[in-house]
């Protein structure tokens, strides 16, 4: 009798054990289908898909973003991230630089990462003009003259101002990038519709920001074409 329940149990337990199993297997497959619809949900946000008035934009301005004090350790840091950001607007050769937010397709913003929480600005004066630039790549030379501020506060200051010290509180580590539809629907607080930033994101030679934007608007035409041509397949089908 006892050797007789001993199988039994021995029975029970292996079927207990494939069940298991086959249950671990099911469990299995259902968990790597999740991952792949989750990575295929991670890859269609990570396409991102710009305004039809970026792809045909042709004149580009760039400014230091509103409100944005410059570090008292180094007061022309924003400017010459400004700078660097037309050099390599220039180096892209997409665009055509203009000095006027309301004469440009689109606005860039800039502001330098200081990599504190609280830091130390000063603002107005010198550092916040500026009269005329001269800037050179490989093979071009641009000379441009500023009439006066850029509108709706895009740049804070004025040469014959005096410098006021303040205080900008909160984590500006990464440098920032923003791209803003221009012309006359440009205002300091218009909403940007490309955003980067990361950390010496403005920094020569690269500055990865600017070949993030590119690569971002590249992929954006790619995607526009495809989408055109689709369209126009299904045309020929209702059509032929």
């Amino acid at each position: 009798m006892t050797a007789g329940l001993r199988g039994w149990e021995t029975v029970m337990k292996r079927l207990l054990q494939r069940r298991i199993g086959k249950l671990a297997l099911v469990l299995g497959a259902i968990t790597a289908a999740m991952a792949l619809v989750g990575l295929a949900s991670a890859k269609k946000k990570e396409k991102v898909l710009l305004p039809d008035y970026v792809l045909t934009a042709q004149t580009v301005a760039v400014f230091i973003l509103p409100e944005t004090g410059e570090p008292m350790t180094d007061p022309f840091a924003n400017r010459k991230a400004q700078e660097e950001v037309e050099k390599a607007i220039m180096k892209w050769g997409r665009f055509r630089l203009t000095q006027e937010a309301f004469t440009a397709d689109l606005v860039i913003g800039v502001r330098k990462g200081t990599g504190k929480i609280m830091n130390p600005t000063i603002s107005g004066g010198p550092v916040d003009s500026r009269p005329g630039t001269i800037e050179t790549t490989d093979n071009q030379v641009r000379i441009g003259m500023q009439q006066g501020r850029p509108p709706n506060g895009t740049q804070t200051g004025e040469a014959s101002g005096r410098t006021s010290p303040g205080m900008e509180a909160g984590s500006i580590t990464e440098d920032l990038l923003q791209v803003f539809r221009g012309g006359d629907t440009y205002a300091a607080n218009s909403a940007p519709v490309w955003t980067y930033s990361v950390k010496d994101g403005l920094n020569p030679p690269g500055v990865a920001a600017v070949e993030k934007f590119r690569k971002t608007l590249e992929e954006a035409e790619k995607a526009a074409a495809q989408k055109q041509q689709q369209s126009q397949q299904q045309g020929q089908k209702k059509n032929p």
